[in-house]
This record gives structure tokens, sequence and C-alpha cells, in this order.
């Protein structure tokens, strides 16, 4: 066991064996691919804990009793963490395809006199899905299917208490100050998604403003040295796609809708 100082980056194979090796966690360039250099230029190979912890049970049960479970394409079973509005937060395992709808009533489902918003099927970095995804199966390809990525089936469960702005905002200041600085367009677009969206949480924005965050998301697109870039614009594009109209609220209002202060100042005439 080796105890890492919990840089995100280092989530990515190359950069935890720098990490390793006592470098600065960054991503290396590929090819070589780790399986032919890889800790201390040897052969490695990288598996997730939770591949490793699949093992025992199909060992004990067989490969037909593990791929007997999930979808014809997405075998097996996975863990999925339920964080946020959800009345009993925690790790539920079950096989692959299973729905939000299923898992949250396996969880109690969002707290008590709300309604689901929007969520996270894997994570932040991945597009966020909203109360109309609730039965989209859970597995790799149905989610892709709806425009989002299964990663790592870390469900953050958003009710209609939430501003989806600063909510996208408190993402995307995690991957300014997550990014490992390599490459400009993730270190330098993070950074300016961060002062726009601050801009419009605080209900100083214009369309403008949308239109520049998307030029950004773009400019990032395929273009980072590694998919920390993209995970990093999905939330942002996202939100963008799906409630354009509240980030239009905020600068009409000259506030967050959500703030109760911003309101009251709306309702008396001021901003």
């Amino acid at each position: 066991m080796h105890a890492g100082a919990g840089a995100y980056e280092c989530g990515e194979e190359t950069a935890l064996l720098d990490s390793l090796e006592g470098l600065r966690g960054q991503p290396r360039l590929k090819p070589p691919f780790p399986a032919i250099a890889g800790l201390y230029a040897c052969p490695t190979v990288v598996n997730n804990v939770e591949s490793i912890a699949s093992v025992p049970s199909i060992l004990r049960h067989g490969a037909a009793a593990f791929a007997a479970l999930g979808t014809e394409r997405s075998k097996g079973f996975g863990i999925f963490s339920l964080t946020g509005h959800v009345t009993t937060p925690g790790q539920y395992e079950a096989p692959l395809g299973v729905t939000l709808r299923e898992l949250l009533d396996l969880s109690g489902g969002v707290r008590a006199g709300h309604a689901l918003k929007f969520w996270t099927p894997g994570g932040s970095s991945t597009p966020i899905f909203t109360d109309e995804h609730l039965d989209v199966p859970l597995d790799f390809e149905g989610v892709g299917a709806a425009g989002s990525m299964l990663g790592t089936r870390a469900l953050q469960i958003f009710d209609d208490t939430t501003c989806v702005v600063r909510a996208t905002l408190r993402w995307t200041e995690f991957y300014q100050h997550e990014s490992c600085g390599k490459c400009t367009p993730c270190r330098e677009g993070t950074y300016w998604m961060v002062r726009v969206l601050d801009r419009l949480d605080r209900g100083h924005g214009t369309d403008e403003d949308l239109d520049k965050l998307l030029d950004i998301c773009d400019n990032i697109a395929g273009r980072a040295f590694c998919a920390f870039g993209d995970g990093a614009i999905s939330p942002v594009v996202s939100s963008i796609k799906y409630f354009r109209d509240e980030f239009i609220e905020h600068f009409k209002r000259g506030g967050c809708p959500f703030d109760p202060a911003a309101s009251t100042a709306w309702a008396d005439g001021g901003q």
C-alpha cells in the first residue's frame, strides 16, 4: 500500500505512475503505454480497485454467474455511490443496467418534501442528467446513448432547492484547483470558466457569457493532454443545455433566484 497526496489528476494511470516514482503527478505522453513501459519503465498493469474486488466473486461462483448479471454488453455488477439529497446515502451494489429510479427505491428516495432536479450518472466529470432520465439503464451503452458517461458511478443527487449555476461553479472551481497545469487548454480554460461562472452566479452576466462559456469548452474539448479537460467541461455544457433558462434568470434578477436576499431585493425593485 502506498499513500497518495489526494491529487485528483493521479486518477489518470500514467500520472499515478509518476506519483509512485516520486515525481509530480502529471500524465505522460503515450505511447508507450504502461503495459509496455510503466512503473520505472517496466511493463505495468493498472487496475481499478473495484475490478480487483470483483475477482473473489468470480472465482467463488464462476464466470458464467458473473456474466449472467448486468446487460448483454455490460456484464456483471458494480458499486453505485449515492450522495447528496437522498434519504439514505451510501454504496449500493447492483447489476449494471439498474436505473436511478430503482436505486432511489433502495435508498429511500429523494429527501422528504422535495423533487429530483438533476444528477450525475458518473461523477461531476460526466454530463448531468435530469428527472427525465430516471429510467436510463445505468450501463455503459445506455448512459452513453442518453448523452453522458457511466464513469465512476458516483451518483450525486440534487433536489429542487439547488441552484444549478452555483453547483456548476463549485464543480468548476474544483477542476481549476485540481488541474495539474501541464497543458494550456485545461490550465487556462478552467481558470476562465470559473471567472465567467462566478459573474453569472452573482447576476452580472449576459447572454454573451453563455456563448463565451461554450466557446471556452469547445476549445478545451479534445485538446487537453488527458481526459481531465473533457471531464471539466462536462458539467458546464450539460447544465447550459438543460438549464439555460436558470442561467438567464440570474442576470434578469441580478442575483441567484435561490438566494432569499437576492429574491427580496428584486421584489423591492433593486438589484
